[in-house]
């Protein structure tokens, strides 16, 4: 409507240049990314985990959960880049089952996972796992049996020259079968980082509250802090109680 006031008027409309589309934009980039879109191309408002930052070149958004962060530049050769996609992946998978087995067993009673090894420092201790006594009971034993298994494992992974299935071996590890359908399993794969990624920062968070309430489990400290929030809080591990008397 503003175009054909003007020209009516005998004035010539100027087209107003697009800030997403100007070529010295901060926020255009030359990778084609999801994002912001117009007819003419499609254009990104840049690296999604911080708008306006700028997107690596060698993080194409093709990797799951791939949000272009990468602040150190760790991964600008192209092979670290590509084990760090797969240590992260594996380190991700660790600590999905790490953090339900160290929360199961506290909420069922069976003892916190601090506790759980105190029998290899007493005499004659016998070791338990959700409460039944572990016939093989003796730590180097059962640090034995865990090195040779991982071991094993690792060894046939690395034996693997895929890059791909490396990652996603498949087969026997995808018993339902949603490696069939190529979309529902791209759609898995960055479910399954994300929340690996939500585990790991679990995981750091049961280990900085143990460093501070030792002895105790992530679930007996939670009912702590909801029981009185103002008093039981991160103040508590970061700011010393002198300084703040109750």
């Amino acid at each position: 409507m503003a175009s054909n006031t003007l020209m009516s008027c005998g004035i010539p409309a100027v087209g107003r240049p697009s800030l997403l589309s100007s070529s010295k934009s901060r926020f255009a980039t030359a990778v084609p990314l999801s994002g912001v879109t117009t007819n003419a191309s499609r254009i990104s408002m840049s690296a999604e985990w911080m708008p306006g930052q700028p997107r690596p070149p060698y993080l194409d958004g093709s990797a799951p959960g791939d949000f272009g962060f990468d602040p150190l530049g760790l991964g600008e050769v192209p092979e670290n880049l590509e084990r760090f996609k797969e240590s992260e992946l594996i380190h991700c998978r660790w600590a999905m089952l790490a953090v339900p087995g160290i929360l199961l067993p506290e909420a069922l009673g069976l003892g916190n996972w601090v506790k759980a090894q105190e029998w290899a420092a007493l005499p004659g201790g016998q070791a338990t796992y959700l409460g039944n006594p572990v016939p093989w009971g003796t730590l180097p034993t059962i640090l034995a049996i865990e090195f040779i298994s991982i071991a094993f494992v690792e060894h046939q992974r690395s034996m693997e020259k895929d890059t791909e299935k490396k990652k996603y071996p498949g087969g026997a590890f995808d018993p339902l079968g949603y490696s069939k359908d190529p979309k529902t399993f791209a759609e898995y794969k960055v479910k399954e980082i994300k929340n690996g990624r939500l585990a790991l920062l679990a995981f750091v968070g049961f280990c900085v509250q143990q460093s501070a309430y030792p002895g105790t489990g992530p679930l007996e400290n939670l009912a702590t802090h909801l029981a009185d929030p103002w008093h039981n809080n991160i103040g508590d591990v970061i700011i010393p109680k002198g300084i703040f008397p109750n």
